[in-house]
């Protein structure tokens, strides 16, 4: 007699998660990837904001940015405990402000203030290396700076490590002006992602990545004269989302290069701070758990042929970790 009362039970369970289901995919948002490159310009009313919503379907998430594309508003969601992001249509959820306290209590809030209290190497009028630079997992962690550069991207880096590691994450650290002038190999880099050959974590880096080499590193990089940093890490995400591309919650500084000033203000637009213990081609060693950092602009084959080396002798824990496992 319990049979038939059970069965209607469990479809309608399973009915129930079907309709959420579909309505989580109803309200993803995404631009089509585009046969040319799209100008930041095309997202518009970008601000940064923090609220606790929840979909009509019950899933709860955190907004961080809200934005106008092609006529409709759409957030970029947060899961703060997978520490993921994705972008999905505003009218699918319910939001309210959220107060930075209720933001401590959740993994995303944790990671974002520990990784600005993490100085690094402290220097007089700046910091070296601040925020997470080391992995709370068995495996490492692999990045890659795309910072602007005038060689092309090293594609033969990621087809070596596709084979080596298939679908290995890597979260790359991408600069507004390396995707403006390298689209072929941005799109050649989403096509490998969307081939499901690499896991692809993207990474703000800055607009301009500014640096000049006559300039001492305590007024170089982003510490230079007339850099607005708010500038330098919105429009990356807005360049991203235009291209069709979704920033992730992590944000690296060029030449890993800050101070308490910035390291706030990467924490007021809830970024986690990057730093590496692991930067291949200055001759730092990697451990287990280590985040490492190599450059596959063209700029630095010694980190490439280094990160090579040591994945062969298993210097490089196997398997790759994603960055989103890093922060305990």
């Amino acid at each position: 007699m319990l049979a038939f009362p059970r069965l209607l039970l469990t479809t309608l369970a399973a009915l129930a998660g079907l309709a959420g289901a579909a309505r989580a995919a109803d309200c993803a948002f995404s631009l089509a990837p585009a046969a040319g490159l799209q100008s930041a310009a095309s997202v518009g009313d970008y601000r940064p904001v923090l609220k606790a919503c929840v979909a009509a379907d019950g899933r709860h998430a955190i907004a961080i940015r809200e934005m106008i594309v092609g006529g409709l508003k759409v957030d970029l969601i947060t899961d703060p405990e997978a520490l993921t992001t994705r972008l999905e249509r505003a009218a699918c959820w319910t939001c309210r402000d959220m107060s930075e306290g209720e933001l401590s209590a959740t993994r995303m809030g944790r990671a974002i203030s520990e990784s600005a209290e993490a100085p690094g190497l402290i220097h007089r009028g700046f910091l070296q290396n601040a925020g997470l630079v080391h992995g709370g997992a068995p495996g490492d962690f692999l990045t890659g700076d795309l910072c602007p550069s005038r060689r092309p991207l090293d594609r033969g880096f990621f087809t070596r490590l596709e084979a080596a590691s298939p679908h290995a994450p890597v979260a790359l650290s991408i600069s507004g002006l390396w995707l403006i002038h390298h689209f072929a190999d941005f799109r050649w880099l989403v096509d490998q992602r969307a081939s499901g050959a690499l896991d692809i974590l993207w990474v703000d880096h800055t607009y301009h990545h500014p640096y000049r080499r006559n300039l001492p590193i305590g007024s170089n990089f982003l510490l230079a004269q007339g850099v607005d940093p708010e500038a330098e890490i919105l429009d990356t995400e807005r360049l991203l989302i235009a291209n069709g591309e979704t920033p992730s919650l992590f944000f690296r500084f060029p030449g890993l290069v800050s101070s308490d000033p910035l390291m706030q203000a990467v924490s007021r637009f809830h970024l986690v701070t990057l730093g590496a213990d692991a930067w291949l081609a200055k001759g730092q060693q990697p451990e287990r758990g280590s985040i490492v950092l190599v450059h596959p602009n063209g700029n630095e084959p010694k980190g490439l042929a280094l990160f090579a080396r040591d994945l062969e002798r298993g210097t490089i824990s196997a398997p790759l970790e994603p960055l989103t496992a890093a922060p305990e």
